[in-house]
Order: structure tokens, then C-alpha cells, then sequence
């Protein structure tokens, strides 16, 4: 493995300025550091031959989930993974991230500035600067809800969103329902493409019609309501699957104000089981993902990945809680 010595050797700098560049110390002038920095990645230096007297670091990069309070999506997933790293004796930082941040500094880079062994990502879309990072990055890192493909250093955690689907259609199916809708945000992220497929996949295995315009997809979940709800009502479906419970919540909201009453008139499924679920009006039955497991699934992948264990993907099964925003199809609505 590349030592300091070796990036020394090749800037023509001795092993303590490099030393000094790569913990950050005041005496070394930032265009230095930065080169010093950037080599060290290109020449594949890896902090996990670090000094023995120094902590042991991870990080959670978090961006587009709210994590703050227990009644976020990200808390208790975060809360699962120290469960694991701090009594393991790892030390870990709950970093907010962004594109500027991301643009400022690459990843590899960024990690190795920290002193940060491996990473625990959630909430990253598609197009952040990062993904290019990770197609080729040599730090350990898992994604959350998101898949890079072959490259050994990274993992995906989640739940079998293929196995919730169906799970949902399954329930559906045996109320009544053989017209099903779909709503969903831009398919702008790995997960919400997933869900989309997923969605016509447990058509086809159901038995159920499946045809595209079944799914209506838009930008904001305001917009996708208001302009897709109508359009599924008119082709007579009576049910509907949401890509997250938020759009449900809204789907729900929208049909009351449209003089719609759920479940008797319309019945629909969320995904996630996020803490207002128990409190919509009717109570949102969904597809749950447990965000505390998922906490702790990220840490075994992330520590697989830091023994040369090339996990690529580690899913939790999915579950269905049933809740009060489903009924069985009216007989009217059957004709």
C-alpha cells in the first residue's frame, strides 16, 4: 500500500510536510495541502493504516432527509448505525452535505481530510457531484436507497422495494381491485426508478392490467396530484399506490377536496411508514421500511466493506401495515 514516504518521494517533499498536509496542520500553505491531498488519492493512500493512537472514524453524509428529531425519517436510522459503530469503538460524525461541499472537494479527498476510515450516505440523488466520485472511489462507502455498480468499495442498503410492491398489490388485489394507479415524483433518484419498475412489475404478477398510463409522474407531489389524481379517476381506477407517504397524505387531501371519500371511494397505499402515518385522516396504510434496522444494516455493510468484504447490496424484507386508508372495492365501482 502507497505510505506518506511515497507521496513524498513523487512531490519531492519530505514524509512530515506530508504528514503535516494530511492532518490538517497550520504551518502548510492550503496550495500545498490540496496537491499533497490529491496525490495521496490518485496514488491510492488510505487511512486505514492510520496510527494506532488516533480515533477510529466514520461519518453519515446526509442530504434531502430530515434528521433532527425522532419524528424525521432520519433519525432513527442514524440513532441504529451508532448503535453498532460507538460501542464497536468508532467515533462518528452526522455531516450535512450539499452540492457546493461537494463541488469544493471530491470525495476521496474529502474523506481522507477528515481522517474518516468509511462512509454511511443517505439522501444523495443521481446527480450529485459525488456519484461520479463513487464510480471509481477506493473508500468504503454505503448508500442508502442508492447503487453504484461495480465498484467493490461501496455497498447498497435498503429494503426489497420489488418484494413491498407486490406486497401492497397482493393486498389490493384481494380487496377487490384489478385497476390500480400510481403516483410518483421525477424519477430523478435510484429509488423512486426502482419503485416505478417495481410498481409494474406486481401488475404483471398479479394478474392486473398494466399499461403506462396507469402512472402519472411529476416534479413536485403537489403538482403530481393535482394533475395525475384526476386523469387515474378517469380510467375508472380504484385504488392507488404512492411512491412515498407523503404523496399519499396529499393524494388523500386532494380527493376529500374533490368530494372523494378514502376508503369507500378510493383506496391508497404509501411507502416508508414515516411517524404521521398512524395520524392521516383515515390512518395511511403503507409499506414500512424500519428505519432502526436500516440504521444498523448500513454499519454491517460499512464494516464488510472495511474487512475486504465486497458486499454489493444488502436488502431488508419488506412488510405491510395495514392500516384504515383501504377498503374492499365498492360493487358499484366493479360494473
Amino acid at each position: 500500500m502507497t505510505t506518506i514516504a511515497d507521496i513524498g518521494k513523487k512531490l519531492g517533499v519530505s514524509k512530515s510536510t506530508v504528514s503535516k498536509a494530511l492532518n490538517n496542520a497550520p504551518d502548510i500553505s492550503e496550495t500545498l495541502r490540496k496537491t499533497i491531498v490529491e496525490t495521496a488519492v490518485e496514488m491510492g493512500y488510505s487511512k486505514l493504516r492510520q496510527n494506532k493512537k488516533e480515533p477510529k472514524k466514520l461519518c453519515i453524509l446526509v442530504e434531502n432527509m430530515e434528521y433532527t428529531n425522532e419524528l424525521r425519517f432520519g433519525y432513527h436510522i442514524i440513532i441504529g448505525f451508532r448503535q453498532l459503530a460507538e460501542p464497536a469503538g468508532y467515533q462518528v460524525d452526522v455531516i450535512p452535505l450539499d452540492h457546493k461541499m461537494q463541488r469544493a472537494t471530491g470525495f476521496d479527498a474529502f474523506m481522507l481530510q477528515g481522517h474518516y476510515l468509511g462512509a454511511f450516505i443517505l439522501g444523495m440523488s443521481l446527480n450529485d457531484p459525488w456519484m461520479n466520485d463513487l464510480q471509481t472511489s477506493r473508500t468504503p462507502a454505503v448508500l442508502y436507497d442508492n447503487y453504484v455498480p461495480e465498484n467493490p468499495s461501496t455497498c447498497y442498503v435498503g429494503i426489497d422495494n420489488t418484494e413491498g410492491m407486490n406486497l401492497a398489490m397482493k393486498y389490493l388485489k384481494n380487496l377487490g381491485h384489478r385497476s390500480i394507479g400510481y403516483l410518483s415524483t421525477s424519477l430523478g433518484s435510484y429509488i423512486t426508478q426502482v419503485r416505478h419498475r417495481a410498481f409494474f412489475s406486481a401488475l404483471k404478477k398479479n394478474g392486473l392490467k398494466s399499461d403506462p398510463r396507469l402512472a402519472g409522474i411529476s416534479l413536485y407531489v403537489s403538482e403530481c396530484v393535482q394533475k395525475h389524481l384526476p386523469k387515474l379517476l378517469e380510467q375508472g381506477v380504484t385504488a392507488i399506490i404512492c411512491c412515498h407517504d407523503q404523496m399519499a397524505n396529499a393524494a388523500m387531501v386532494q380527493c376529500r377536496e374533490a368530494g372523494l371519500r378514502v376508503p369507500e371511494d378510493i383506496s391508497i397505499v404509501g411507502f416508508d411508514d414515516l411517524p404521521m402515518c398512524a395520524y392521516t385522516e383515515p390512518p395511511l396504510t403503507t409499506v414500512r421500511q424500519d428505519q432502526l434496522l436500516l440504521g444498523k444494516c448500513g454499519y454491517n455493510a460499512l464494516e464488510s466493506l472495511l474487512n475486504e468484504v465486497p458486499v454489493g447490496t444488502l436488502l431488508l424484507h419488506a412488510s405491510l401495515v395495514e392500516r384504515e386508508s383501504c377498503a374492499e372495492v365498492q360493487q358499484w365501482r366493479k360494473k
